[in-house]
């Protein structure tokens, strides 16, 4: 965090072992403050690292970059002109049992791609502002995936892992 606010932050891959293990670690809440400038720099350092040319990602959370706070930026897909926005304490509240099909990759998983099909389709998101102010909200489709996808992250879950519990019931119905 020494950085300016300008700066890209190292993502942290399971390539790296030292890294490997935090990424499998909880995150800890944040607690919302506007006039928290080490909060406010973590943001942005965040928003800088995903959409870094080097990342070009369609999310990011803090444990992605060393730090296990409960903190993402995620592309509104659902949103006109696709915008980047940060959400403090995310917690999906509601699943949809209707799920769909979806190529997912991950920053901390370079060089990969895989077809999840366990996703739920529409989730039932509550999380926090930068003022503290509670707010929940329907989210659909491939943001409903991006949610979930960065929300794991701050549970220590990898969507590899989601991807292996697949193989494994489709080897077990055989």
């Amino acid at each position: 965090m020494s950085k300016d606010s300008s700066q890209a932050m190292r993502v942290w891959t399971i390539a790296d072992k030292k890294d490997s293990v935090l990424l499998r670690q909880k995150s800890g809440p944040v607690i919302p403050d506007s006039t928290d400038e080490v909060l406010q720099t973590l943001v942005h350092r965040l928003y800088k690292t995903v959409t870094d040319s080097m990342s070009l990602g369609v999310g990011i959370s803090a444990p992605q970059v060393g730090i296990l706070k409960q903190v993402i930026w995620v592309q509104r897909f659902d949103k006109d002109g696709f915008p980047f926005e940060f959400y403090l304490n995310p917690q999906i509240k509601q699943y949809s049992k209707l799920t769909q099909e979806c190529r997912e990759g991950c920053l901390s998983i370079p060089d990969r791609m895989d077809t999840l099909n366990s996703r739920s389709y529409a989730i039932l998101l509550e999380y926090q502002s930068m003022d503290g102010q509670k707010h929940v909200e329907m989210v659909e489709d491939f943001t409903a995936v991006i949610f979930q996808h960065e929300i794991d992250h701050l549970n220590g879950i990898l969507y590899t892992d989601h991807l292996e519990e697949e193989q494994s019931t489709e080897k077990d119905a055989l």
